[in-house]
């Protein structure tokens, strides 16, 4: 996953060598997102996640992202060839993201949460690494981009060594219609509604946040020093931060149950995103409280879904999350130039918001007896 932000954790340094405008910066990370859509979407209509090896899919999807990602390297950064090459590496991305989680429920024994938080910690550090790296490369962004393409081709390899679990269904005859299946039953679009209010907040927060820092940090210190500290706070928030959330939120709710780990996250990030002026501290608790429900939506998901379905479900759901975050990435600079910081980040609050209450009406279904337990 280092490749997924690692051209966003240069926008600083692009904007200053290339005279990058607004519109540019945001297409350096909507285009993964637009083309992960994409790749889930074509990968949940031919039920790829459930019909293929994943070890294989995930090796394949990894390599070549980071192919696509060190070719940044040889193209004009504020080029077409650059948002074309961030789409390749969002569809790639969905051979890695949503196929890892099917891998990690295999071998889930009453421990679902805690697998899948561990995973998606693993994603969310994995995302932050290029802020740490642009903190440490200097003022030269090729070095982030470099770094990233050397992590994801590591990951494409060592993958290989994993087994798969007993709990790895396999794939049942190919019904183009089984995708629908997310959106028909009731219990499954539930989770999903409360998924999309979730990720309505977490990519905008996560694609700006080191934007938004360096610019505040800039108006207390000198500017090398603001962009260093940015890089460093971003990279905490979101990478030790978000890791340590996932890990906790996997934990909590194998106890206390999905619904109400996610209604509570949700509160509490969407809090945050209305109060950004206590800065680093509210920066380090949102960054944990943002991510800390994601993986438990995808355990939703994958506790609700047919186990012969789970890849295609889980597919589906990041599928729609990650084209809500479309609209995010680029509203963000639009209401920061009209509005500023503050305004821009309180509007995120509103999908946590729908979030909860679509949690909310699930914890009340009696399909909330198959999740964590039956601790709903």
């Amino acid at each position: 996953m280092t490749v997924w932000f690692s051209a966003s954790a240069v926008v600083p340094s692009l904007i200053a060598a290339y005279d990058m405008g607004p519109l540019g910066a945001s297409l350096l990370t909507s285009s993964v997102q637009a083309g992960f859509v994409v790749g889930t979407l074509t990968s949940a209509l031919l039920g790829l996640a459930d019909r293929l090896d994943p070890r294989r899919l995930f090796m394949a999807c990894a390599l070549v992202g980071a192919a696509a990602n060190a070719l940044l390297l040889i193209v004009d950064p504020s080029g077409p060839w650059t948002v074309l090459l961030r789409f390749i590496t969002g569809v790639c991305m969905a051979g890695v993201y949503p196929v890892g989680m099917k891998m990690a429920a295999g071998w889930a024994r009453g421990d679902l949460g805690f697998l899948v938080g561990l995973l998606v910690g693993a994603l969310t550090l994995g995302s932050a690494f290029p802020h740490l790296f642009n903190a440490f490369g200097g003022i030269d962004w090729r070095f982030t981009i470099a770094a990233a393409s050397v992590g994801a081709v590591a990951a494409g390899l060592l993958v290989n060594l994993v087994a798969l679990g007993p709990g790895h269904a396999k794939a049942p005859r190919f019904r183009a219609a089984s995708a629908l299946r997310a959106w028909t039953v009731p219990s499954l679009r539930l989770a999903n509604l409360g998924y999309l209010g979730h990720m309505w907040e977490l990519y905008a927060m996560w694609a700006w946040l080191g934007v938004f820092l360096d610019a505040s940090f800039r108006l207390s210190m000198a500017a090398d020093s603001a962009a260093t500290w940015a890089r460093i706070a971003a990279f905490v928030a979101i990478g030790l931060g978000g890791g340590m959330g996932c890990l906790l939120g996997g934990l909590l709710s194998d106890r206390w149950g999905r619904t109400r780990l996610t209604m509570g996250a949700m509160a509490a990030s969407g809090t945050c995103a209305v109060i950004p002026w206590l800065l680093f501290a509210v920066c380090l608790v949102w960054g944990i409280t943002v991510i800390a429900d994601s993986a438990q939506f995808s355990a939703s998901v994958a506790e609700l879904s047919d186990k012969d379905l789970v890849g295609t479900m889980l597919t589906i759901q990041t599928c729609g999350g990650f084209l809500l975050t479309l609209i995010t990435i680029h509203l963000m600079p639009v209401l920061v130039e009209e509005a500023g910081w503050s305004l821009a980040f309180g509007i995120l609050a509103l999908g946590p918001a729908v979030g909860v209450v679509a949690m909310w009406r699930l914890r009340r279904s009696p399909d909330a007896r198959k999740l964590a337990g039956g601790r709903g």
